[in-house]
């Protein structure tokens, strides 16, 4: 009988370890508020290819982006100042984000903007998955770099690399597809 009630009591412990009691409910590490948003990627047809999203962390934001239908090869990516995307040439995204106004390129001394970004590469297929961490940016606390102000800002994907010296843009070429973020 103590052998029965051994048992019984081990497995009780080991279901409450695994997580079959009653209060197994998984629950986050933290109860931090997350900030995030979300936008449609268009072409210069005003047609959706992709969507773009940006979630903001601690220190910064992470910004994802997945296409379709682009042509296919690495091709400059950039944080625009302004969150209006309209086609064909989308000039509406304005410039880079460039609160500090510096140069463009990782590779300029006198470099860089905060929008801007490592190339994103885009398959045979015409597809591409990226992901990026960048540092010092807020989508919409605090009081400086945040991508969320009056006007938003904008994802805006170029036809060619970025060389990442050139001022202003990277001699990365004409702007190929866009994500407008606004409040």
């Amino acid at each position: 009988m103590k052998s029965r009630k051994t048992g019984l009591a081990l497995i009780i412990v080991l279901m409450i370890i695994s997580g079959c009691g009653k209060n197994s409910e998984k629950r986050p590490v933290s109860a931090e508020k997350v900030e995030s948003i979300k936008a449609p990627l268009t072409n210069t047809k005003g047609v959706e290819v992709g969507q773009a999203s940006i979630v903001e962390t601690e220190d910064g934001i992470v910004l994802s982006v997945v296409a379709k239908d682009l042509p296919p090869g690495l091709k400059g990516i950039h944080i625009h100042s302004v969150g209006v995307c309209t086609p064909p040439d989308f000039k509406s995204a304005g410039g880079h984000f460039n609160p500090d106004q510096k140069e463009h390129g990782f590779d300029n001394p006198k470099g860089f903007h905060l929008g801007d970004l490592p190339n994103i590469e885009v398959d045979a297929d015409g597809k591409a998955a990226y992901k990026m961490k960048v540092n010092n940016l807020k989508l919409t606390s605090g009081s400086e770099n945040v991508l969320l102000d009056a006007d938003g800002s904008a994802i805006v994907i170029h036809e060619d690399p970025d060389d990442y010296k050139t001022d202003p843009s990277g001699n990365s070429g004409n702007r190929i597809a866009c994500a407008a973020f606004q409040k």
